[in-house]
């Protein structure tokens, strides 16, 4: 009678602390749920994978072939910037760094017989375009492989430039083709700090060495500087057009190079781009150019990195707002705004 009682009693303390253990794990779910709905989020899901930190790339295939050649496929994806992207809970990268790696392994396998860039870029920085186009240009240089450029949502100012670098471009119907040109982007505070009486002052080793500065007027010696880094810049890009391309006559080049933006379509018609077709048609005509027409697809990706299609995203992308338009979403360092600084960017 006596074990019966302590047994009934260690089922009631252990019945005691699994009620608790739920409670408390209902109390948390609840509070959770309140917080997502102040929020304005709706009921996500969370998946937490530990994963080693590697510098390492994966070869992943993304779309299978017979025998041993590949194409790899590289992405010209978002903000080009030499900064490192990502935040709290997401891998940080710098699209630069990672381009530069994904090329060099290309280079370095035997096996590939040719690079398809994946562009869906509205442009960046000056610096890193360039620089990215540069990476390319060596890359055919050096290994006599083909590169083909296979624009999606965006290949606009930057991403253009980058795709230039390929020996044959090919663009989607409706994507956005082209916004040739430079921009240079900096406030001016100086009205609003008058109001509430604030003011900046600058010690100075010369008149122009706050040029630009947020915290005052551009004198027209400073706006005339800042033209001609301006005009330096474009002349470059127009250099690289009309070494790739075929230029028209003189009013619709004017057309072209004014900063706008073309359909791929339309693209096509001017001379932007070589050809009109999907992602799959881009892959079709690379491995028509290497005569390898069972050649393997593949991408180098992080291990962290999950690659299910040749449509597969570098990030996840939220959900879009009612009215938002159909193009790349820019999460940018420091916020809504660009850093000052000179940009082949397409930014409406």
């Amino acid at each position: 009678m006596l074990i019966e009682t302590k047994n009934e009693k260690r089922k009631t303390k252990n019945g005691r602390k699994t009620a608790d253990l739920l409670s408390a794990v209902f109390r948390f779910s609840l509070f959770a749920f309140h917080c997502l709905l102040l929020t304005g989020c709706g009921t996500p899901s969370f998946l937490i994978t530990p994963v080693q930190n590697v510098a390492s790339l994966q070869e992943v295939t993304v779309a299978k072939g017979k025998g041993r050649e590949k194409i790899a496929m590289i992405e010209v994806e978002g903000m080009l910037m030499n900064a490192k992207a990502g935040g709290f809970l997401q891998p940080t990268e710098n699209p630069l760094s990672l381009f530069t790696q994904q090329m060099n392994q290309a280079a370095r396998d035997k096996d590939v017989k040719a690079v398809l860039l994946r562009v869906n870029s509205p442009g960046g920085t000056v610096t890193t375009s360039d620089a990215m186009y540069e990476i390319v240009m060596r890359f055919k240089q050096k290994t006599k492989k083909p590169v083909v450029a296979s624009m999606q949502e965006v290949a606009a100012s930057g991403g253009y430039y980058v795709a230039l670098a390929a020996d044959r471009t090919m663009a989607q119907p409706t994507t956005v083709v082209g916004s040739i040109g430079v921009i240079f982007s900096t406030f001016d505070f100086s009205g609003t700090m008058n109001k509430i009486g604030a003011q900046a002052n600058s010690i100075k080793s010369g008149p122009l060495k706050d040029m630009g500065s947020p915290f005052k007027n551009l004198t027209p010696e400073e706006r005339a500087v800042m033209q001609g880094i301006v005009d330096e810049y474009y002349a470059r890009f127009i250099d690289k057009l009309e070494t790739h391309r075929q230029m028209p006559d003189t009013s619709l080049r004017d057309t072209i190079t004014d900063g706008r933006v073309f359909s791929g379509q339309r693209a096509k018609e001017l001379g932007l781009i070589d050809e009109v077709g999907l992602l799959e048609d881009a892959i079709k005509v690379t491995r028509k150019m290497v005569d390898a027409p069972k050649a393997s697809v593949v991408m180098y990706k992080r291990p962290y990195g999950y690659r299910g299609s040749i449509y597969a995203e570098t990030n996840v992308p939220e959900p879009q707002m009612a009215g938002e338009q159909n193009v790349t979403k820019l999460e940018l360092p420091g916020g809504p705004w660009l850093p000052t600084g000179f940009y082949y960017l397409w930014n409406p």
